[in-house]
């Protein structure tokens, strides 16, 4: 029982040791300048604050004797029992709660201003779990008790306390964890009360004498009660006296977020009189926010832009809809339009520009959601704002002066690279309402650009290359009359700057589809991209567009082929690009390539990876150190890069687990030319192995080439199975790594249902699944990644050749326990249930499979039910719906008596549940052989039920 005393006095005089210890800990977390100390501190009093005994002694702290640091600790224990622990405090002493914090309010209205704020807190905690029954009319007492007279503390001070109390209470609700139901019946309760707040407020808002903070407080108060839906029409008054409060500097902030707070709420568009009266009151404001620009006030020029935004992003379609009233919603759109082209530089001239564009957006959606003839009558008016809104956003996408940029910070030039991509979206979402004229009236504005005798800021030409770029990255622009006139202006373009030379750049990349059905304009860019990527500045730009060109248009590449590879060459011989773009680079240049004759394909393969043959031979002869390691996985990377998109079949379809894996290769005489050059470099590969088996990183990249070709040649990589196959098993057996298993899960599924090639593949998977089970033995946990590619191997080979499970060498017993759920718990959920899951269904044509889940299924059943029973996350409630689903449908005689003999066990797998709830769960499962996601909302209503959390609110917002 909880023995609550007067005010001022402690809820039961604590243990003097108690109180020593509190004090010395709260010492130490605000004034000991030792960190561990500090952690320590707090460890402590996060338990303090929770105990029983919180109760006694947060009074004692809230002494006036005590130290601000020390009141506020306190205060915030009382809310931490009130708002936590709520069921703990007996009904009958719910009064006496009330009158002590009431007390303790009045005492602190004139002191500590963040103690205050935490008993008010911890107040209005009290007041939602009492309401509506415990503490009918509660706000109106609230406001009844600090009118009162009293000598504790003076008017201002009270009135100050109360806005306090009445601006968190709301904030309270909004982070409270009542139940949903309660929270319903609170939030009606909160809605009947605000009759009593607002007189008060607008009664404080409009006296002349009221003090400035007063107002503030009054404002902030506002702001935090129209967040709990408070009908627009009852609020009007209070927001129309806000607007009048924005003349005032002191409350303007306070004022923009009251307004903004007011109307941005879903239910204000059902007032749709109220709005009107608030369309003048936003225009009324262009004034002050036209001074605010011309000044350089970017504070307030922000914040009328805050106000106009959230009247039109949340009302448009409502607004427009008044169609009487069409030429005053028509000057708030070009109100917003001034915001949008609001002078200087974001984001270091202005930050306002970019609060608009959302805007934009809701304002097309909604007028091309209206029916036909209504959608005509909207876009005339609208589609000639939307040009301007074109020009303007170019405008404002224009990069400042050389000088001037190179004066920004790394974070403004960053920001400013955000911005102009937030630019790009909104053009490339206008296009759908204007079209085909939005790409004319581009290539009108550049071709004048570029063809006037007047001198043209660089500027200028990219921000208009920039939305041509925009557009053509996302939009079919194939049929567009303008883009041969748009490829012939680009080398009229004075390149004398990296940034107009980026533009350029992925401007050509955005129109690679185009030049691949207009071959004959290649000639007219290509140059300027390999002149480009000699240039380390234009180094994404260049290299990201020649891939573009080469990955789109390599079927009319062949004339440009040697100059192409000469240049790639010459840049990567120069080491001009970071490793990512050499990566790049290699893939552009297996596009190039697999459009190649063989046997120029082999002559530029020579030529192209001799050097690094050369120096990766060099690598392997010496000494294994930190920086011939980089070198080797470099040069690794760059075959590997290459082999990913050297492709000489007609089929581009990239490798999927459903996909056929039979391609309609083009005839060539001999193997593929991948294959050839792997073959040659075999024996190199494997010494580089056997210098640098103990370095995962090495394995890995030696790994990704044989991975990469193989994804990509499919049966053209026979001719390496074996080979391949041997060298996989000698390194795996010497030192286990996870990327040899993902290779060999590779190979399965390609070759395994190959006659020729299922012996090396056999051998592999067993020799793989024999070193793996010792690992298993020694403890898998210390090798996760190990595990987890180990299961996608399993999964894959049962799933692919299930005759890989029918060899005398294989312990399909043991490959069962790896899926065990005491390992899945650990790692890789998802990956340890496909395993089983993948197995069950071969009880029948696998014998080893099905004498295995006779002996052991019972003991994965268990395990499975443990886990629901709350041993696992609920996250993982799917996977393990998967397995049962699967045993039902496979095993199902075997799975009937299973669950009957598990689950007769007492408090088997929660003591919380009923021998009827175990039966009705049982019957459910094995009802459901069809219904997977059926037996998914059966194990999530029985884990509930065994943890004790049906039915409760945590359970429903999981």
């Amino acid at each position: 029982m909880i023995l609550l005393d007067a005010p001022h006095q402690t809820l039961a005089r604590p243990p003097a040791r108690l109180s020593a210890h509190t004090l010395v800990a709260l010492h130490q977390l605000y004034y000991d300048p030792n960190i561990d100390n500090k952690n320590l501190a707090q460890k402590w009093l996060m338990q303090a604050q929770v105990s029983p005994q919180a109760w006694q002694f947060c009074w004692a702290l809230l002494s006036p004797d005590k130290v601000p640091e020390i009141q506020y600790f306190g205060a915030s224990a009382l809310h931490t029992k009130i708002s936590r622990y709520w069921g703990d405090i007996p009904a009958e002493q719910y009064d006496s709660l009330k009158t002590q914090l009431f007390s303790q309010i009045a005492c602190f209205a004139s002191g500590s201003r963040m103690v205050l704020t935490r008993l008010c807190v911890a107040l209005a905690s009290l007041a939602l779990n009492m309401m509506p029954e415990a503490w009918p009319g509660a706000v109106a007492e609230m406001v009844r008790a600090f009118q009162e007279e009293g000598n504790v503390a003076d008017g201002r001070a009270r009135c100050l306390a109360l806005l306090e109390l009445l601006t968190v209470l709301p904030e309270e609700f909004q982070t409270s964890r009542l139940p949903q139901y309660r929270k319903g019946q609170v939030r009606g309760a909160l809605g009947a009360e605000w009759a009593s707040v607002w007189p008060l407020l607008r009664q404080l808002l409009r006296q002349p004498d009221s003090p400035g903070p007063v107002k503030a407080r009054v404002l902030r108060c506002l702001s935090s009660w129209v967040l709990l839906d408070v009908p627009l029409s009852e609020s009007e008054a209070l927001v129309q006296d806000s607007f009048s409060a924005l003349a005032d500097p002191e409350l303007f902030d306070t004022a923009v977020e009251a307004v903004v707070n007011a109307i941005s709420q879903p239910d204000s568009q059902r007032y749709v009189n109220t709005l009107l009266k608030l369309v003048p009151q936003v225009l009324q404001l262009q004034d002050q926010l036209r001074e605010a620009v011309q000044s350089g006030d970017m504070e307030t020029s922000h914040g009328i832009c805050r106000i106009a935004v959230a009247l039109g992003e949340n009302h448009s379609r409502t607004l427009l809809e008044q169609v009487e009233h069409w030429q005053s919603f028509l000057a708030l759109v070009n109100m917003i339009m001034f915001c949008t082209g609001i002078p200087g530089h974001y984001p270091v001239n202005e930050t306002t520009s970019s609060l608009t564009l959302t805007f934009w957006y809701t304002l097309q959606d909604d007028i091309m959601s209206f029916e036909a003839d209504k959608q005509a009558v909207y876009l005339q008016v609208y589609r000639p704002v939307y040009f301007q809104l074109v020009d303007v956003l170019l405008h404002k996408a224009q990069f400042p002066s050389d000088e001037e940029y190179a004066t920004w910070s790394s974070d403004e030039k960053e920001q400013f690279r955000i911005y102009r991509v937030d630019i790009s979206d909104t053009l490339m979402y206008v296009y759908e309402m204007l079209g085909a004229e939005l790409l004319s009236n581009l290539y009108d504005k550049l071709g004048r650009l570029l063809t006037s005798d007047q001198p043209t800021s660089w500027q200028h030409t990219e921000a208009l290359l920039y939305g041509f770029q925009s557009i053509a990255e996302t939009i079919d622009v194939n049929y567009s009359d303008v883009i041969p006139g748009l490829i012939g202006l680009i080398p009229r373009i004075n390149i004398n700057n990296v940034q107009l030379a980026d533009t350029v750049m992925f401007t050509i990349g955005a129109l690679a589809e185009w030049l691949a059905d207009h071959p004959v304009m290649l000639s007219s860019v290509l140059p300027l991209v390999l002149q480009a990527l000699g240039n380390p500045d234009l180094s994404v730009s260049s290299v990201s567009t020649l891939k573009k060109i080469c990955r789109e248009c390599k079927y009319d590449l062949p004339p440009y082929a040697n100059n192409i590879v000469a240049v790639s060459q010459e840049v990567l011989i120069k080491q001009i690009h970071k490793t990512s773009q050499c990566m790049w680079l290699m893939q552009a240049l297996g596009f190039l390539l697999s459009a190649l004759p063989v046997e120029d394909i082999l002559r530029n393969l020579h030529s192209l990876i001799t050097p690094y043959i050369q120096q990766l031979e060099k690598l392997a002869a010496e000494t294994p150190n930190p920086s011939n390691k980089l070198a080797i996985i470099h040069i690794l990377g760059l075959l590997s890069n290459l082999f990913t998109t050297l492709d000489i079949s007609k089929q581009e379809d990239e490798l999927g687990e459903g996909v056929p894996l039979v391609k309609k290769a083009l005839p060539q005489s001999g193997p593929n030319p991948v294959v050839v050059v792997l073959q040659q470099v075999f024996a190199l590969i494997q010494t580089v192995l056997s210098k640098w088996l103990n370095d995962s990183q090495v394995v890995e990249a030696v790994c990704a080439i044989f991975e990469k070709s193989v994804k990509t040649l499919l049966q053209d990589f026979a001719p390496m199975v074996s080979q391949l196959s041997e060298m996989l098993g000698q390194m795996y057996s010497t030192i286990p790594q996870a990327s040899a298993l993902d290779l060999t899960r590779q190979m399965v599924h390609i070759f395994a249902s190959e006659t020729d090639y299922f012996p090396p593949i056999k051998a592999l998977f067993e020799l793989v699944t024999s070193v793996t089970l010792s690992i298993f033995q020694q403890g898998p946990r210390d090798h996760p990644d190990i595990v987890d590619s180990f299961m996608q191997l399993q999964a894959q080979a049962l799933k692919r050749k299930p005759d890989l499970f029918m060899s005398e060498n294989l312990d399909v017993k043991a490959v069962f326990h790896c899926g065990d759920v005491g390992l899945f718990l650990a790692h890789g959920v998802r990956n340890h249930t496909s395993l089983q899951t993948e197995l069950l269904p071969h009880c029948a044509d696998v014998p080893s499979v099905g004498q295995v889940v006779q002996e052991e299924g019972k003991l994965l059943l268990q395990a499975i039910l443990e886990a629901i029973g709350g041993q696992s996350s609920r996250s993982l409630m799917d996977q393990f719906s998967e397995i049962l689903f699967s045993m039902n449908k496979h095993c199902f005689a075997l799975l009937t008596v299973w669950l009957k003999e598990v689950l007769q066990r007492p408090n088997f797998p929660s003591s919380r549940l009923t021998a009827e709830q175990k039966d009705t769960f049982s019957q459910q499962i094995l009802r459901e052989r069809v219904n997977k996601r059926r037996v998914k909302e059966i194990v999530k209503e029985f884990t509930l039920l065994c943890r004790g959390l049906h039915g409760t609110e945590y359970a429903a917002d999981y």
